[in-house]
């Protein structure tokens, strides 16, 4: 895309008022993936991923009593809320939480990147947006790196076949991701306060994380080590409750399709941080992968709708 929109008028991303927020949500968003793989050593993934969510629920709606949005919604808000607790704050976060069990943080994230497609595919099915060739040529490059980085990490994995269920969940994480982007995109979720909405959504996202935590773990784990809370209030404040407002607000600004370029800057953040401290090992067919991924992602962000 250039440095214009059609009609001459300015690239969005350009403006001071949404580049910064987006370059923020980039570089919080690049690092907790790999402060999650520290949520998920001493602790079930089910209670890191409730823990989190525990600590930033209180924060979003004081958030939302500090800006002066009402948290009163109607009963289809409610429900929209339900709906986007349960597949984003629930079931997006506890899928990821266990695939980095079994996959890098980078590999996880390069696979988000990928979050286009079934957005594309659900938008088009649920909002009636229009999916052009290229978009669609873009995305079949990007799965062909995605595909390259994913052979890369089977061949050093140290995990054996558990590489297939690390993708196998990250996959179930970019669904329920998906999900959750679309349906809060109709006219229900813009006729409510986004921080309401996201408010009240990670409330009901973390009573199902509870529950599933509970089940699924038995009672909760408190782990006695500092740096294991540290990196819990930094993916609640930071990584929740900073993110999520500034992101639906970009959305909101400039459309899902040129919104989504922020994944790709998310992918260079989260990769470079993989392979400095978690000793991500390049090679060719990795570098191949990355570059393949990168580049199909922007040609097919470039043609996306908005």
């Amino acid at each position: 895309m250039s440095e214009t929109a059609e009609g001459g008028k300015p690239h969005a991303l350009l403006r001071l008022r949404i580049a910064l927020p987006f370059v923020l949500v980039a570089l919080i968003w690049g690092s907790t993936w790999y402060v999650i793989t520290g949520q998920i050593d001493a602790v079930p993934a089910s209670w890191s991923v409730a823990y989190r969510f525990a600590l930033a629920t209180p924060a979003m709606f004081a958030v939302a009593l500090l800006m002066r949005r009402s948290l009163r919604i109607e009963r289809a808000g409610h429900v929209l809320a339900l709906l986007i607790g349960l597949t984003q704050f629930c079931g997006n976060f506890n899928f990821v939480y266990r695939a980095e069990l079994h996959l890098t943080s980078g590999v996880v994230a390069v696979m988000f990147g990928m979050l286009m497609v079934p957005n594309a595919l659900l938008g088009r099915w649920l909002l009636g947006q229009q999916v052009t060739a290229r978009f669609l040529l873009g995305s079949a490059i990007a799965i062909a790196g995605i595909a390259l980085l994913l052979l890369h990490e089977a061949r050093i994995s140290p995990l054996g076949g558990n590489v297939v269920l690390g993708v196998l969940l990250a996959v179930g994480g970019i669904l329920s991701a998906s999900v959750a982007n679309v349906i809060q995109a109709n006219e229900t979720g813009r006729a409510v306060p986004m921080v309401s909405l996201l408010a009240w959504s990670m409330l009901y996202g973390t009573a199902f994380d509870v529950a599933i935590a509970w089940v699924t773990a038995g009672p909760p784990v408190f782990p006695a080590a500092p740096a294991f809370w540290a990196g819990t209030a930094w993916l609640a404040f930071a990584g929740s409750v900073v993110t999520f407002p500034l992101y639906y607000t970009i959305v909101r600004q400039i459309g899902a399709g040129r919104a989504a370029y922020n994944g790709v800057l998310v992918i260079v953040i989260a990769m470079l941080i993989s392979t400095v401290v978690e000793g991500y090992q390049w090679s060719l067919l990795a570098a191949a992968g990355a570059v393949l991924g990168t580049a199909g992602m922007i040609l097919a962000l470039r043609a996306r709708q908005v």
